[in-house]
């Protein structure tokens, strides 16, 4: 009993913050939505010139700046929840968000689901190839390979539009980094992107170079929920049209297209240098999302693994029931379920840091309860027997003589999982928590460096874990000793 109240007592300390509405941020700065005139706005994180992190980790880009003279010229505060793309569209629906900016097409279908405000700029799409490649100059070209687009994007739908006629297929990914990063391992031909993404991105030194002319595209707008906050959709329109007729929309813009080529030193100690602020912070985050929900997976593990070694078949039955389910589906799931499903079906905020904790506890509980199970039963039935023949009861046999035993096998299993939840973290960056993975991501959106920056990444996970794996060494040695 005394393990189930604490329990409780950490998940509801956890949980508090984020049903208690807009006034609590999370870790990296993200709040929820709050009413009269201050806004929560949700946006892509990895959409340079549109939305991206500089050297000192603020978030800018035509987007950003747009926001910050339009509620400046309107009168209201918000606070920008970068999500990315596809989380930003669930966040705005489920009520996460009042608002979405993230170089968003206006489309027929997407009315259904949002109301857009006046475009604010009008899109187009162009193809690009390695610099180096001369064999694709055209569409024609392209026939029985494939391109690679971006998920929700213009390019994307304009690719879809021609691909029959042109005999080439296409592959989806999350970000434009990603997208360029196939294109050089020789896996897809071309990318179809927003003409001022790639031209960022060449500007940058991204290797790529344009073959064909601009196609009219879709125009961008800002976001909200189909009938929802009518009165944001109407302060950003007002704001735009100011913003057009003094001339600092044009500005704005001529900021980030008209700009000169990077000379950032690029090379790995130069990339230490310029980012390992932004590095240690996604560091910090991975480390106390880990050591947190290891915390709680104990007592959980702890709990559970008894129930499933229970002689009491409601109890045996609980634990089973836990474990196949958390066991049985994808964490990524279970993330968007907790963070976006649970929320919008009992009206509720929550913010992306308690969701990630509970996420990650209930999942490596699971895990946890089989190694309570299998550490228990790995101690011979002839211990219990003996210590219950001396009149030893059931649950002080299975404190002082079964769960010692037990834990000499448990502990190796323990650190492993320790292990396994910290690589888990990285799936997190789906509900927008910059663990390092998305730390990562999100340095590349900027430089476009993406073998020196996953290098370094690559580097810091494997001493952190190579180092819980000399500890989980010597803490077995000093056991069996």
């Amino acid at each position: 009993m005394p393990a189930v109240i604490a329990a409780l007592t950490l998940l509801v300390t956890l949980v508090a913050p984020g049903l208690a509405g807009a006034q609590q941020p999370d870790p990296n700065g993200a709040q929820q939505p709050a009413p009269g005139n201050n806004y929560i706005i949700a946006t892509d994180i990895t959409f340079a010139p549109f939305e991206f992190q500089d050297e000192s980790g603020k978030l800018v880009g035509i987007d950003m700046d747009l926001l910050a003279a339009i509620a400046e010229d309107q009168g209201f505060d918000y606070t920008v929840n970068a999500v990315g793309f596809d989380a930003a569209l669930q966040a705005v629906t489920g009520g996460q968000a009042n608002g979405m900016i993230a170089g968003m097409s206006i489309t027929d279908a997407r009315k259904a689901t949002f109301d857009f405000s006046d475009p604010y700029f009008e899109s187009g799409v162009q193809m690009g190839v390695l610099e180096d490649d001369d064999s694709i100059a055209s569409y024609e070209d392209l026939r029985g390979k494939s391109v690679a687009v971006k998920n929700g994007t213009e390019g994307a739908t304009y690719a879809e539009s021609i691909k029959n006629q042109y005999g080439f297929t296409t592959k989806y990914f999350a970000d434009s980094s990603s997208m360029f990063d196939e294109v050089r391992t020789g896996n897809s031909a071309a990318v179809f992107e927003d003409y001022p993404v790639l031209a960022y991105g060449i500007k940058q030194g991204n290797g790529f170079k344009t073959v064909t002319d601009k196609v009219p595209g879709a125009s961008y707008g800002f976001a909200v929920a189909k009938d929802q906050n009518a009165q944001l959709l109407q302060q950003f329109n007002a704001g735009l049209a100011n913003l057009k007729a003094s001339g600092q929309y044009d500005e704005i813009l001529a900021r980030y297209l008209d700009t000169d080529a990077s000379t950032d030193d690029n090379s790995i100690l130069g990339l230490i240098k310029s980012t390992y602020p932004l590095l240690l912070e996604g560091l910090w985050l991975t480390i106390v999302l880990t050591v947190v929900s290891i915390a709680i997976a104990l007592v959980l593990g702890a709990i559970f693994g008894l129930f499933r070694v229970s002689t009491n078949i409601v109890l045996r039955g609980i634990g089973t029931t836990y474990v196949d389910v958390f066991r049985g589906t994808p964490l990524l799931v279970q993330a968007f379920f907790i963070y976006f499903g649970i929320p919008a079906a009992l009206d509720f905020q929550m913010s992306a840091f308690t969701a990630g904790i509970i996420t990650l506890s209930l999942n490596a509980g699971a895990y946890m309860a089989e190694i309570v199970r299998g550490g228990i039963l790995s101690v011979d039935k002839g211990q219990m027997e003996a210590s219950r023949s001396l009149g030893i009861s059931y649950l002080k046999s299975m404190q002082k003589v079964v769960m010692p035993q037990a834990v000499r096998t448990m502990i190796p299993s323990y650190i492993n999982q320790f292990v396994i939840t910290l690589k888990d973290t990285s799936i997190l960056s789906v509900i927008g928590l910059a663990e390092l993975t998305q730390t990562g991501r999100i340095i590349i959106a900027r430089n476009y460096q993406s073998f020196n920056m996953w290098l370094i990444i690559g580097v810091m996970y494997f001493i952190i874990i190579m180092a819980l794996t000399k500890l989980s060494n010597r803490l077995e040695k000093r056991i069996n000793r």
